[in-house]
């Protein structure tokens, strides 16, 4: 009876045993079917450039070319970032077996099939070439105010659920002098993050105006030095291509005191943060925008061939005019016979007043054309968060209704192409028509109220 006892014991002790033994191959085997695929990259879970492209159409209205650059230029980039991080991980050689858990009965065996039996067709797998890391191609979009530079790169942001940061060049100074350095953009980034340095490193920043860090040839002297134009050029050459940023924490905030009678549990203590963090930029993507006032003017120079004689083909006076004197407020929205700004060349931005290697490290280039007034008018009624439903969701706080009549709506796209400045400008124009209304109309007995073509003419 014993001996049978003991017999049965050893059996479920085996069992036990067999039940937490594990093994694992050294050397993957892959299914046949996917025996000639030699990609070890995992699928990135992004969505598709034209997917991107069709949630872009939602807010932003127009700019089909811009919106395809942007897109792949996204899809690319985090793509990228991918497989460079999978591309580490192969090389450092984590083994998942140093993550068992130490509560099992009886540790895994680490059991590997010798090299020498491998099938001929699978010895390929044996020695992995390295996967070669991909650059990154940062972006530079040029297009008038109000043409929806910001809002595509903001839209672009929220949709990949990355942080995003928005700086403007203007303030930027070179390192040492009055005004910003250029590492503020990270650090705004590092704080969209949560003040979290790993998904700081993985974001985008936006950098505005970046045509006003131009080099200055005429103002700037052999004995100055232009610390606002090629000196902020220079700080973000490594930022750019990729380096080590080191950025002041924050403090946190500090917790009132807790009154002593209250209890005798320990005080919480803050997260303490470090002093400073150091953000690898390799892996962001920096997006450039700017109006670039003159830089038509640039490229049509290079485009012109010039020729003497009775034939001679001369450029209008009023067009040189325009292009050389008082620079408007706004940029107007009137569209030219040819788009200029399409045929951009790095050469053309050199000669603006950049460095080559500035340029060089911005090698997809996108032009937004100025917004007709169709585009105004669906920006008005057709787009999400257009105008008219926020101004109707706002007349609807204070329990009014309010109506746009459809003449009234291409009244004002038209003195919206007048004006210029975009969709800025076409918001500033509602502002100017109803400001009679917000003003009156809240608090009173009134509950509709009706925008027609007199209210339009009358301002």
């Amino acid at each position: 009876m014993l001996l049978r006892l003991s017999y049965t014991w050893r059996v479920r002790s085996f069992r036990v045993f067999s039940r937490n033994l594990q093994t694992q191959a050294q050397y993957e085997y892959p299914p046949r079917d996917d025996q000639d695929d030699g990609s070890f990259l995992p699928r990135s879970g992004l969505a598709t450039p034209r997917q991107l492209v069709r949630y872009l159409d939602e807010y932003v209205v127009g700019q089909e070319n811009a919106k395809k650059v942007l897109s792949v230029a996204v899809f690319n980039h985090y793509t990228r970032v991918r497989a460079n991080l999978a591309a580490f991980e192969d090389e450092n050689g984590a083994d998942p077996w140093a993550e068992a858990s130490s509560d099992d009965a009886v540790s895994s065996a680490q059991i590997h099939p010798h090299p020498q039996r491998l099938l001929p067709h699978q010895s390929s797998l044996q020695h992995r070439q390295p996967v070669s890391l991909f650059e990154k191609s940062n972006v530079l979009v040029i297009g008038p105010t109000g043409s929806g530079k910001t809002l595509l790169a903001r839209t672009l942001a929220r949709v990949l659920d990355v942080p995003f940061s928005v700086s403007d060049a203007t303030s930027f100074t070179q390192a040492g002098y009055v005004g910003e350095d250029v590492d503020m953009c990270i650090q705004r980034l590092l704080q969209a993050a949560n003040w979290d340095p790993y998904r700081a490193s993985t974001g985008i920043v936006y950098i505005d105006e970046v045509d006003k860090i131009a080099r200055k040839s005429s103002t700037t002297t052999e004995s100055s030095r232009d610390v606002g134009g090629e000196g902020v050029q220079q700080a973000l050459l490594r930022m750019m291509e990729g380096s080590v940023v080191t950025v002041q924490g924050k403090p946190p905030p500090l917790d009132p005191p807790t009154p002593a009678g209250r209890g005798r549990g320990m005080p919480a203590t803050a997260q303490q943060r470090p002093d400073t963090y150091h953000i690898d930029t390799s892996n962001v993507l920096f997006v450039l925008s700017g109006a670039f006032v003159g830089l038509d003017t640039v490229v049509k120079r290079r485009v012109s061939k010039g020729s003497i004689g009775f034939t001679a083909t001369i450029a209008p006076k009023d067009e040189d005019e325009d292009s050389k004197g008082f620079m408007p407020f706004f940029t107007s929205n009137r569209r030219s016979s040819e788009n200029l700004l399409e045929m951009i060349e790095p050469a053309d931005l050199v000669k603006y007043g950049f460095i080559p290697e500035f340029i060089s490290r911005l090698p997809t280039i996108t032009t937004l054309s100025p917004l007709s007034t169709q585009d105004l008018r669906r920006i008005l009624t057709d787009v999400r968060g257009s105008l008219i439903s926020q101004y109707t969701a706002l007349f609807g706080y204070s329990g009014v209704e309010i109506r746009f009549t459809t003449i009234a709506i291409h009244q004002i796209c038209l003195r919206a192409v007048e004006r210029g400045g975009g969709a800025r400008g076409l918001r500033g124009i509602m502002e100017s028509l109803l400001l009679d209304a917000m003003y009156e109309v809240p608090g009173s007995v009134r509950c509709f109220f009706s925008l027609t073509t007199t209210h339009v003419n009358g301002v």
